[in-house]
């Protein structure tokens, strides 16, 4: 009975071995012009000649050209010793055979006298300046499954090596050595060494170096299209500490050129992966993508039910063993109604803070942290939204004898009494989602940068909750904030963002139709502080104004300048740590149909 159970388990086994795998169907050797393996054609070309001075890295050309092909480069090393004594053995002779001929046989003298000087070249590089002889081989396969698209290949790739001083040989009866040669086997095969063998100094090598189109695949990355050059897909884990500086993003580009449609493939792809992110959303367009993905949607305006306290202050506003609650408050409140009442000196900041201790102070709380706690149910817990004072509590503290007082008074009018009242109300939401979405469209143009400021310091308190929890924080139109219409204040506290998000497990993503608006403040040293502080910058199609200032605050070559002009729709220049590289945004139809 046992062997009966054993005869079974071998005959179940079979005969397919793990070499079975990998093998292929079928190959058809016949056709001399190329190889046929599984329906598709590949077919060898052998580099067998070289331009003497090349300046410039041969292969360039052909590897940022997106054609089907494989290359194969083998160097091997020569003996030093064994080199220099053949070619002192040779010079002796030539020299002697030259000196002897005279000007007999012109034509063969000159041929000698030109291999003479090339040996002496060698010897001399070899003793002097420490180099070394090696000889190369390098073998083309190119392959399709269409016989006339193969023909069309060929051409073009022999046609791009002989612009580059290349000579090249078709392997025809030889296609299945040249195969085996670009096969990762490491087969140099000796039916076609011959033909193919070149000697190259050290030097010389550096023109062969095949790695020159930047392919970035991140381990973990979320996929971001393909590489516009070589059409590899390009993998970005903006949160590889490793890897990047920080995991701050900026997305540049003029209207319709993709930038919104790039924002939401990244917030739907990272959704997926369980990231926190949060989106400051000014023109409404997330708020489709909001309720597909089941995030939350705080809308902030005259027809909304949503409330934000700005006088609120967050637990987590500082982190945990650091003191000073109503200070770090105080200096937020100053870059918000610098928002409101326009820049305002130092006598008036003086002035208003004042006005701001006292609102507090009328609700029990002072620079004393101890302060912001209550009792609740026999618990001493955190103080809530209405525990704190509101903005008429500043209005109606504020003295209308004094002139300043009193203009401070009539700004604040129509966030207590007029059409902007509904920012004079207790904080009503609870954020318990991984996708929250501000939208605050109905603000209008004249105040959204309120909106935008409320919404950004309570998401930023948000993220310093929890540094074990990766998170994402995306600012469009960022200019509001930190342009020629925000102030110092403001603009410093998004700065602060970029810097230290990193340390919270975050990631700050700056949004913008127009560089000009973020470089109008101070000088611009708010647009690029933020610009420095991101690992990963990614530039859609730009005007030619905007693509000056890019050029002025980033290394972007006259090449690069070119491309940005240039991009169609959905197509990006990224600067991803030091690798610039060409990018065309991907995404399926599903993902197009939750976006569009």
């Amino acid at each position: 009975m046992n062997n009966y159970k054993e005869e079974k388990g071998e005959l179940e086994k079979g005969s397919f071995k793990d070499l079975d795998y990998i093998s292929p169907s079928y190959i058809d050797k016949r056709n001399p012009k190329y190889i046929e393996i599984d329906g598709i054609k590949y077919s060898g070309l052998l580099i067998i000649n070289y331009n003497r001075e090349q300046h410039d890295l041969i292969l360039k050309s052909l590897i940022d050209i997106n054609i089907n092909i494989n290359i194969s480069i083998f160097y091997e090393k020569k003996d030093n010793f064994k080199v220099i004594k053949e070619l002192t053995y040779y010079i002796g002779n030539s020299g002697a055979e030259i000196k002897e001929n005279g000007k007999k046989n012109r034509e063969d003298i000159e041929l000698i006298s030109f291999s003479h000087n090339d040996a002496q070249y060698i010897r001399k590089e070899m003793q002097i300046n420490n180099e070394e002889l090696y000889n190369i081989y390098i073998y083309i396969e190119v392959f399709s499954e269409d016989e006339r698209d193969l023909e069309y290949l060929l051409n073009k790739t022999e046609g791009i090596l002989q612009s580059q001083g290349m000579q090249t040989r078709r392997a025809y009866f030889r296609q299945e050595q040249s195969f085996l040669s670009n096969t990762p086997i490491m087969k140099n095969h000796e039916d076609i060494k011959e033909v193919s063998r070149r000697n190259i100094l050290t030097s010389g090598l550096l023109s062969t170096y095949p790695f020159i189109s930047s392919s970035i695949f991140d381990k973990n990355g979320v996929f971001i299209g393909k590489n516009m050059n070589n059409n590899t897909p390009v993998f970005i884990d903006k949160y590889d500490r490793e890897k990047y500086k920080n995991s701050n993003m900026c997305i540049f580009g003029t209207s319709g050129a993709g930038k919104s449609f790039y924002t939401k493939l990244l917030i739907l792809r990272n959704r997926i992966l369980g990231i926190e992110q949060y989106v400051i959303d000014p023109e409404r367009e997330y708020q489709k993508l909001s309720y597909e993905m089941k995030g939350v949607l705080l809308k902030l305006g005259p027809t909304s039910k949503t409330y934000i306290n700005i006088f609120d202050i967050r637990e987590e506003s500082i982190e945990e063993n650091e003191i000073g609650y109503l200070a770090t408050k105080i200096g937020k409140l100053v870059g918000f109604f610098n928002l409101v009442f326009g820049e305002i000196n130092e006598e008036e900041k003086g002035i208003l803070e004042n006005k701001i201790i006292e609102c507090y102070k009328r609700k029990g709380i002072n620079f004393n942290d101890i302060t912001l706690y209550k009792m609740k149910n026999g618990k001493k817990i955190f103080k809530e939204s209405k525990d704190m004072p509101r903005l008429e509590d500043l209005y109606n503290i504020l003295d209308e004898s004094d002139k300043t007082q009193k203009t401070f008074k009539m700004k604040l009018f129509p966030f207590i009494k007029g059409s902007l009242k509904f920012f004079n109300n207790y904080t009503n939401i609870r954020i318990n989602n991984k996708l929250i979405v501000a939208d605050i469209y109905e603000l209008g143009e004249e105040n959204i940068k309120y909106g935008m400021y409320i919404f950004t310091e309570l998401f930023w308190d948000k993220i310093k909750l929890d540094r074990s929890k990766r998170k994402s924080i995306y600012m469009d139109e960022i200019w509001r904030l930190i342009g020629v219409t925000s102030n110092k204040y403001v603009a410093s506290f998004i700065y602060k963002i970029f810097k230290t998000i990193r340390k919270y497990g975050g990631s700050a993503v700056a949004i913008t139709q127009d560089l000009s608006d973020i470089f109008s403040l101070e000088k611009g040293i708010y647009g690029k502080s933020i610009l420095n502080n991101s690992s990963i910058k990614t530039f859609f199609s730009l005007e030619e104004e905007n693509i000056k200032l890019l050029a002025e605050n980033t290394n972007l070559s006259n090449m690069e300048k070119i491309q940005i002009k240039g991009l169609k729709k959905g197509e990006t220049l990224m600067f991803i740590g030091d690798n610039h590289i060409l990018v065309r945004i991907e995404s399926d139809e599903f993902e197009r149909d939750l976006i569009e």
